[in-house]
């Protein structure tokens, strides 16, 4: 099981995914991309938006195969 992701990490990774559309299910091309578009300071919190939204674009990916 995965650790729950707190609300503050899912609004901001579905507000990037709404805006910027250059997103991918790549892990470390989603961290440079949150780091140009947000003004998130700390790692660890960029990090964690940038696994977010990695997950929901692999999920999508998934789910177009079917």
């Amino acid at each position: 099981m995965g650790a729950i992701k707190p609300t503050y990490i899912k609004s901001l990774g579905k507000q990037l995914l709404k805006e910027v559309p250059d997103f991918t299910d790549d892990f470390d091309v989603n961290k440079k991309i949150v780091e140009e578009y947000t003004n998130v300071e700390s790692k660890g919190i960029r990090n964690r938006i940038a696994g977010y939204i990695t997950h929901k674009k692999v999920k999508e990916g998934k789910k177009e195969k079917e």
